[in-house]
């Protein structure tokens, strides 16, 4: 696909990342391209009205939010189409990181315009090199569903991933959340609970999910979370394969097929050993 290349009188849309917390991990360049835009388009004004103030920042700021709708889109579309540099940043981080943003930027590069990103401080990033956990290969979820069969789904992939994880939660759900990883990957499985980064009271809590877990419901984190859960070992794969193959035979059996036919044909459906899809719960506590 052939990339449009901008005309020449067009603005620039700058993706500027704000520090998360420690005003000092502002970078020389955000405030640059923050002085010079025409506007800055900013999810909370009163909170980048004191990033300006810090910074001495005069550029004139403007609203931009998850619920500004198309037509706020719209009229800064009509601004960077008129020549005028945008800036957009968000309360704290990176734009379009679990923040508003992507609809505007998707459309003025549907337009042929500019986008340039100016990059800073990051609670994903600072979460996971500090986890000791491999983070040479991760994924991002952002914020799970609260409920509902999206919500099993993603901690489903989350549990066979090999992959690290990271996921933002707000305080009040992270004991939960973390009660539904040890449901669904096992208690064992190594992780890490990040909160306030970057600030006075920053916390990073290790261990297992378990410990973790039983953490969070005897001494609730406050202030925003960032989670890290390492990636599933060949043998958790293995484990959970056999797990959802033995759920099949049950559903199977309580529907009126005898076991030893129910564990025949999931063993001929997934390849899994017939004699470990045929014990009971009895049987392998025996």
């Amino acid at each position: 696909m052939t990339e449009v290349a901008p005309e020449r009188g067009r603005g620039t849309l700058y993706v500027v990342s704000t520090p998360i917390g420690n005003l000092d991990d502002m970078t020389a360049r955000a405030v640059d391209v923050l002085r010079s835009a025409s506007i800055i388009a900013a999810e909370d004004t009163r909170v980048t009205r004191k990033l300006c103030s810090r910074f001495e920042i005069e550029t004139p700021l403007s609203s931009y939010h998850a619920h500004s709708g198309t037509g706020r889109t719209a009229e800064l579309l009509m601004r960077l189409d008129a020549g005028d540099d945008v800036a957009l940043v968000t309360d704290a981080g990176t734009p379009l990181v679990s923040d508003p943003g992507d609809q505007l930027v998707a459309a003025w590069i549907e337009q042929g315009g500019s986008v340039v990103p100016v990059p800073g401080a990051s609670s994903v990033l600072a979460a996971l090199v500090a986890s000791g956990i491999p983070a040479a290969r991760w994924g991002f979820e952002g914020f799970l569903p609260r409920k509902g069969r999206e919500r099993a789904l993603r901690l489903e992939r989350i549990a066979s991933d090999d992959r690290a994880t990271v996921l933002f939660e707000s305080p009040g759900r992270t004991a939960d959340t973390l009660q539904d990883l040890v449901d669904g990957c096992g208690g064992e499985r190594p992780a890490a609970m990040a909160r306030e980064l970057t600030k006075r009271y920053e916390e990073i809590r290790r261990g297992s999910l378990a410990e973790l877990a039983a953490s969070a419901h005897s001494a609730p984190p406050r202030g925003e979370v960032v989670l890290v859960v390492a990636g599933a070992t060949p043998e958790d794969v293995a484990a959970l394969e056999l797990d959802a193959g033995r759920a099949r035979v049950e559903r199977l059996v309580a529907e009126g097929v005898k076991r030893s036919a129910a564990a025949r044909l999931v063993a001929e459906d997934t390849g899994l050993p017939r004699r470990e899809l045929f014990a009971t719960d009895g049987d392998r506590e025996g």
